[in-house]
């Protein structure tokens, strides 16, 4: 049992991502995928009208942020799964298959894994390093180890998307996706993929703001899925702040 082509939705939130986003979509339709939708944050280079070049649908979203626009595409599909993947050329088509086969034998949510398997210069040491202590933070957080909880590549049945409280506006929405599907009880399977080098574009990603704002999510995000984690922790740094 697999998932058909033509029941699927390719899902790309874009900002300013021309050098790449042509091969992107030439690649997926290739493939013979032919529902592609790309969300596009008003780039300014060129993104969207390269993306309609290439056979895209493509949406200007009517807000700020990846969030934002994911949530705003998430209520435009109509097609029974999603695949979701990032722009920028880090993620490859050729692991669509990998993704899309758990939704096929039962699973709600698909994460696919980058950190033992990216390429040299794909992610520095401090990236490396910094994914898996958000990954143990949010184990502690929500009760369970999702391995890259901030990978951009996902897949998902549309059903299980009616079943999240996504709010998130920023880079933060993959890791609100991830607590979300563990406090739903949703089938989450993780695959491991290929992550490749940016090839040219800059990141829009600040490793300290950013890492920041994602481990405050993961914290707030507690006090709904694991309230005991969330109010036990300030109770003890209220009770070492008054022994000291």
């Amino acid at each position: 049992m697999s998932v058909e082509r033509d029941d699927v939705c390719i899902l790309i939130p874009t900002l300013n991502e021309v050098l790449t986003i042509e091969s992107l979509i030439g690649e997926f339709t290739d493939m013979g995928f032919s529902h592609i939708l790309v969300i596009d944050g008003n780039s300014r280079d060129g993104t969207a009208e390269a993306a309609k070049r290439a056979g895209a649908t493509v949406v200007v979203q009517s807000g700020r942020g990846k969030g934002s626009a994911i949530i705003e595409a998430f209520s435009m599909i109509k097609e029974p799964y999603i695949l979701m993947l990032d722009g920028d050329g880090t993620y490859s088509p050729s692991d669509a298959d990998l993704m899309l086969a758990p939704l096929a034998t039962g699973a709600d949510h698909v994460i696919g894994e980058r950190l033992s398997g990216y390429q040299k210069g794909a992610l520095t040491r401090l990236n490396h390093f910094g994914n898996y202590i958000i990954n143990v933070l949010f184990k502690w957080a929500h009760g369970t180890y999702l391995e890259d909880i901030l990978s951009g590549y996902r897949a998902f049945t549309r059903e299980s998307l009616s079943r999240l409280n996504l709010k998130e506006s920023g880079f933060e929405i993959e890791t609100e996706i991830a607590a979300e599907a563990v406090r739903n009880e949703l089938n989450v399977a993780v695959v491991p993929i290929s992550y490749c080098e940016r090839p040219g574009t800059p990141t829009k990603l600040n490793p300290l703001r950013d890492g920041y704002k994602i481990i405050r999510t993961i914290y707030k995000l507690a006090k709904v899925g694991n309230p005991l984690f969330y109010f036990g922790l300030i109770g003890f740094l209220l009770t070492v702040g008054g022994i000291l």
